[in-house]
């Protein structure tokens, strides 16, 4: 038995391969037990910041990246004792061998294991300070946890791609990289430049708070519920429902009215009465108008009732009032009532309109 033990095999005994074997399948078996047993030790840590987060929610982040990174480390240390056969070490391509290949395998394999770890590890850090945030009334830190989340997961994923980089074709090339940017970075910036500003726009968005998720805005032409603030762009789902993705940077340069932030709403009338209408019939219908509007709870004071223009065959009345109604739904349905009740008004008295048009202005 010892002797087929000690039978070499490309280059290896064959107990070699009997201890790799037993300890890779001893890593399987207890991985998730040992990614438990740590994540529950973190989680002892971290439930001081955050006792509102449950530990279920906790490994379920981290378990899984935790397994293949225990399983990966437990593979290379193992591995690492045995003799790479030299019969296989062959040329892979122009100048690359088959065991240089694996080993640059191996340590992507390790970095892309690290690198799923610190966004797991970013995306629980967010989770926390999100449940911190949904017990405030003001809504604006959940807008800042979305951004720095996608902000610093860029940022991973940018060291993450020099780690590639350098791992792919060595440090030389990648301190040449980094010296040409230096050369470079004026045509750097230049090409990048919209980007660049779209980036700052966004940390200008967050800072100045001239909106926020959720609100109703109108840019341009394009007016809807903001779904999202990104690095780049902001989504407004439009009133046709419609999905559109608006620059940051024309979020910020462009006359932007944030509609769910006005406190009251405007409408204007303009009424063309019949030239042929006595005066004491136009002075009760005017009167009339100014009592139905006091009359309605929903109408701000203020308002204005007057003969505003005349012509030889027209007598133009302006109705100017302000409502706190700002849902659209109760708002149509006050217009509704309002106009209603100026048609009967007109038909009490026995004026008619000098043409079938009314025209309407609301600001």
């Amino acid at each position: 038995m010892n002797n087929l033990l000690d039978k070499v095999i490309l280059g290896n005994p064959i107990q070699n391969y009997f201890i790799l074997a037993i300890v890779l399948l001893f890593v399987s078996m207890i991985k998730r037990y040992l990614s438990q047993w740590l994540a529950s030790l973190l989680f002892k840590e971290v439930r001081k910041w955050a006792p509102d987060i449950g530990q279920h929610e906790f490994s379920h982040l981290l378990l899984r990246p935790l397994e293949y990174f225990f399983l990966l480390v437990a593979f290379m240390l193992t591995i690492d004792h045995l003799n790479f056969p030299p019969e296989l070490n062959v040329m892979v391509y122009n100048g690359f061998s088959l065991k240089g290949v694996l080993n640059t395998l191996l340590e992507l394999a390790l970095t892309v294991s690290i690198i799923w770890i610190i966004l797991r590890v970013i995306d629980f850090i967010s989770l926390m300070i999100s449940k911190s945030a949904d017990l405030l009334q003001d809504k604006t830190d959940n807008q800042f946890i979305v951004f720095f989340r996608d902000f610093f997961k860029a940022i991973v994923f940018i060291f993450g791609a020099v780690a590639f980089i350098r791992i792919l074709f060595g440090a030389v090339l990648v301190n040449k990289i980094i010296a040409g940017l230096g050369i470079g970075a004026a045509a750097l910036a230049l090409a990048a430049k919209e980007s660049i500003e779209n980036l700052i726009c966004s940390f200008i968005i967050f800072f100045d708070k001239p909106f926020r998720v959720g609100d109703t805005v109108k840019v341009d032409a394009y007016q809807g519920a903001v779904e999202k603030i990104g690095l780049r762009s902001t989504r407004i789902r439009t009133q046709d429902k419609t999905f559109v993705t608006v620059p940051n940077k024309k979020m910020v340069d462009s006359i932007l009215d944030n509609i769910s932030l006005r406190t009251q709403q405007r409408v204007a009338l303009r009424l063309e009465v019949a030239g042929d209408t006595q005066a004491e019939n136009l002075l009760q219908v005017l009167q009339d108008i100014r009592n139905l509007l006091e009359r309605n709870e929903k109408v701000a004071d203020g308002f204005i009732v007057n003969l505003h223009d005349f012509t030889s065959t027209t007598y133009v009345i302006q109705i100017i009032f302000l409502t706190n109604v700002i849902e659209s739904i109760p708002y149509n349905q006050l217009r509704s009532e309002v106009n209603l009740g100026i048609i009967n008004i007109l038909e009490s008295q026995g004026v008619k309109l000098s043409s079938t048009t009314v025209e309407i202005h609301e600001k």
